[in-house]
């Protein structure tokens, strides 16, 4: 395999032994297991344990749960309105805004997007949605595509931009799903030079990097920040309620960003809407199966005042699973869940933006 080129993740649970850049990354369950030991049994039980405390929600909440962000010391909405969804074009830019609004106005804090979200316009909705007040009122996240310190720069001041604001709370690097992104991003030149030049700039406040792909990627990137001595403030990774019973993002990745003090950020709880379309779930089960997990926000893509209801219910209605209520949803979607096939993000790379426009990456 030549350095450089994209490495094929959708191998299922078959074994893979591959060569990037000269070196020999292991066995994927080998690795896996190696590098989620450290973590401990403690950390994986706490999978199971709610995170619902008297203190998240309050008469003051509007039914909202407020989380810690990882070591950050920033309290979120456990909700989080994803930024894809609000600039689509099948929604107004007004009616994108006027959702922002309401999503703001009933409690949802964490806002989500990124550079290469709808060619720029999901960044430029939100950005005039968060004119006149409403920018002090959320916790703004963003992410960049670049590999090169260049291009990532180039991304971040583009970002900064369209979002009208000279400063973001939580920059991330996107899509990290191939083996090689860490060394890309790491390397002399690399993004991360960037991303620390913006910190120092003041140009954001928080770093971390989100992927979809396979736990493994996730757990290289970390590997190598901790040889680094970086700490990442947060990451964001899929979860959901078939996750659990293939490539686990929970029980792989989860317990060590619990045990590391990094903000774990949720996203794809409904597997892009697949999920739903087992028969085996309903909506806001899907949404309480992630605030029963030990993460700080759930991100959901909102594109209706349907879809905005909803997730506000579902922080209003949560509460803590019992064991025979987990079990229970987790039996439900065993079966469904085997292959990944309702969780295509994992298996091919029809939701991989950088797959398709290579160029983003630099």
């Amino acid at each position: 395999m030549k350095p450089g080129l994209p490495v094929r993740l959708d191998a299922g649970l078959e074994p893979i032994y591959i060569h990037i850049h000269g070196r020999s990354i292991m066995d994927r369950r080998d690795f896996l297991k190696t590098a989620t030991a450290a973590a401990g049994a403690a950390a994986t039980e706490q999978l199971l344990t709610p995170m619902l405390s008297a203190d998240e929600k309050t008469p003051q909440s509007k039914g909202m749960i407020y989380r810690p962000l990882g070591r950050t010391g920033e309290n979120v909405s456990a909700i989080g309105l994803g930024g894809y969804h609000i600039g689509t074009p099948r929604l107004q830019e007004q009616e994108s805004i006027q959702l922002i609004h309401q999503a703001i106005d009933r409690g949802i804090t964490f806002m989500d997007n990124s550079w290469d979200y709808n060619e720029g316009v999901s960044e430029v909705r939100m950005g005039k949605a968060l004119a006149g007040g409403y920018r002090n009122k959320v916790f703004l996240m963003t992410k960049i595509d670049g590999r090169s310190k260049a291009v990532a720069a180039r991304q971040i001041d583009e970002s900064l931009k369209r979002l009208a604001t000279d400063r973001v709370d939580l920059m991330q690097f996107h899509e990290v799903i191939r083996l090689e992104d860490p060394d890309r991003i790491y390397a002399e030149g690399g993004a991360m030079e960037a991303m620390l030049d913006a910190k120092k700039a003041g140009k954001l406040r928080y770093i971390g990097f989100t992927g979809h792909k396979d736990p493994l990627v996730h757990l290289r990137m970390l590997d190598e920040a901790r040889r680094r001595h970086f700490h990442f403030d947060a990451v964001q990774l899929p979860l959901n309620v078939m996750d659990e019973h293939f490539r686990s993002f929970a029980r792989d990745v989860l317990p060590v960003l619990t045990r590391e003090g990094i903000a774990p950020v949720g996203m794809k709880g409904f597997g892009e809407g697949m999920i739903l379309q087992s028969k085996t779930v309903k909506p806001i089960e899907c949404l309480h199966y992630c605030l029963n997990l030990p993460i700080a926000v759930q991100v959901t893509g909102i594109d209706s005042q349907a879809l905005l209801d909803q997730a506000l219910e579902a922080a209003r209605s949560f509460h803590p699973f019992s064991s025979a209520e987990l079990a229970n949803l987790l039996e439900r979607t065993k079966a469904a869940a085997q292959e990944g096939k309702y969780e295509l993000f994992k298996t091919t790379s029809i939701f991989d933006g950088t797959a398709r426009m290579p160029e983003w990456l630099g």
